[in-house]
């Protein structure tokens, strides 16, 4: 545990402290009395009253939403279903600056439904809820149709022999199974939709603020670290009170079920209601996640001049346009977040590795709460740890400013979490007689591991690679404030884009957007293709 629990205090626990303490501090004494004052502020009343119920309105429609498309995934037979998962979780994977980009070519000003029927819903809270449902669909569809796809269907069948309706067999015999999945994809959701930033930047403007938008706001624009710090505090509150429960749900679900052969309960639908369903489903996912994705497209090619690559290729110079945006050309966003990525993926791989084997251990309340250590990075404020950066790692040993490591580094810190989730279950399935056997034969820890431990997991690190790779390619809230402006990242240069009007710059931006889905869609059709059974469920 030595390497990750240094590597997590020197760029996650003192950055966080100390822009808290800095908000807290004044002439050398913590100002907690701060804190009453900041939570009796109108305005911060009204941010933590819409971060709540916006959370809770998104939860509620994914979960009305995506159900019968689990239900479809878990059940039903029939052809290019696995391209179809693939593409209904094309936008988990999307940054969150690509999903508010989308939706906007799709509600917004110019949009297609202001093309066609004069409607806007950018500004609207509307966007926002449509926009985290998009973002989430695929969790509920891959928690709740992963286990439903596991679950004896005689059971129910059984009650129905004995007298049961078909929603009193559900409610009774399906529902109590999936349960704990169903209140796990929940409160996943529900996390994701709290800390919402790119999503609620882009498309709620200033009428609308979630705390990670206002504690960017406090930061970055009015400088005002008292109430950020607050907000963070906040923030870290509630995020680890919802990861609490969330980890109890998952141990309920894991030591109360018995499971099947997916293979044993999917078949072709049956009678008219059931290619309905199926049908009710394809049509969702058309609308709701190719549709805005394809809209983002074809804003991408609709230059001044007609459809081409005119945006493309201005993406190639400086200043196209007038435009001074950047310091250098745009298109040199996609080298350099290809190049970060690849870097934090590395660097998420080793430190994400040791700490899932440190967890195989099970040694007690020190591993549980290394466990809790490695999931905190999802609970703060990543616009926190991104500041916390610039003015604490500006000093020998450790003056980082300047150097190009910052943003892997903070990529890094998001995509541990994604690492350990994927290669525990495998790491933990790995037989120790065959360690030990390997040792009594002669071999030193480190060859025991090449030709043991690795052959075994070497599909668990490939996937936990990929999503590794994907997330650090879109992360944004710390990147925001350390990406240099000679060394953008795409979301960062697709956020800088839209926040200058023109044109020019919408189009762009346009194409960066497109250029970020292709990549981050090869990444997860990858996975798709090399994912195990054990290690392929979120």
């Amino acid at each position: 545990m030595a390497v990750p629990v240094a590597f997590f205090a020197l760029f996650f626990a003192y950055p966080v402290t100390a822009i808290v303490g800095r908000g807290l501090k004044a002439e050398g004494d913590w100002q907690f009395g701060r804190i009453g004052e900041v939570l009796s502020r109108p305005d911060i009343l009204d941010v933590l009253w819409f971060t709540t119920w916006q959370a809770l309105a998104s939860t509620a429609l994914t979960l009305l939403i995506a159900l019968p498309g689990a239900y479809v995934f878990a059940r039903f037979d029939f052809p290019g279903k696995q391209v179809l998962r693939a593409v209904v979780t094309v936008p988990f994977v999307l940054p969150t600056v690509v999903v508010g980009t989308a939706f906007l070519a799709l509600l917004g000003r110019g949009g297609l439904l202001d093309e066609l029927w004069g409607v806007r819903l950018d500004t609207t809270v509307w966007a926002i809820l449509l926009a985290h449902v998009f973002f989430n669909y695929a969790v509920v569809v891959r928690t709740v149709g992963g286990l439903w796809s596991q679950l004896d269907p005689r059971q129910e069948e059984a009650a129905r022999v004995l007298g049961a309706g078909r929603f009193a067999a559900f409610r009774r015999v399906t529902l109590p199974a999936l349960a704990p999945a169903v209140a796990a994809a929940a409160l996943m959701v529900f996390l994701f939709t709290f800390t919402s930033f790119g999503v609620v930047q882009i498309l709620g403007g200033p009428a609308y603020s979630t705390l990670e938008v206002a504690i960017y706001r406090q930061t970055a624009q009015l400088l005002d670290l008292p109430t950020a710090a607050v907000l963070t505090l906040v923030q870290f509150a509630a995020v680890g009170a919802i990861l609490a429960v969330h980890a109890a749900t998952v141990r309920r679900r894991e030591r109360a079920l018995k499971l099947v052969d997916p293979a044993q309960t999917s078949r072709r639908p049956r009678g008219a209601g059931q290619w309905a369903l199926l049908g009710g489903v394809l049509l969702t996912a058309l609308l709701l996640i190719l549709l805005p994705l394809g809209v983002l497209v074809e804003r991408s090619f609709d230059g001044p001049g007609g459809y081409g690559f005119g945006y493309y290729e201005t993406l190639q110079s400086v200043g196209a346009g007038g435009s001074s945006t950047f310091l250098v050309p745009p298109l040199e966003a996609v080298g350099n977040s290809l190049q970060y990525a690849l870097v934090a993926t590395l660097i998420a791989l080793v430190i994400g590795w040791l700490a899932a084997a440190a967890l195989t251990r099970r040694a007690g309340r020190l591993v549980r709460g290394f466990d809790a250590l490695l999931m905190l990075p999802l609970g703060v404020s990543a616009v926190t740890v991104g500041f916390g950066f610039l003015i604490t790692l500006d000093k020998p040993p450790l003056d980082l400013r300047t150097s190009w490591i910052l943003v892997p580094l903070a990529q890094a810190l998001v995509g541990v979490p994604f690492v350990v989730r994927t290669m525990l279950p495998v790491l933990r399935a790995v037989d120790d007689r065959l360690r030990e056997a390997a040792a009594v034969l002669g071999a030193s820890p480190l060859r025991a591991w090449r030709e043991v431990d690795l052959p075994l997991v070497r599909r668990a690190v490939l996937v936990a690679a990929g999503f590794a790779f994907a997330v650090s390619l879109g992360e944004f809230g710390a990147t925001v404030f350390i990406a240099r402006p000679d060394n953008p990242t795409l979301p960062v240069a697709v956020a800088r884009l839209l926040g200058r009007s023109g044109e020019l710059n919408y189009g762009q931006a346009m194409a960066l957007s497109t250029i970020l889905m292709l990549v981050c869609a090869v990444s997860l059709l990858l996975l798709e293709r090399i994912r195990t059974d054990r290690s392929g469920e979120f």
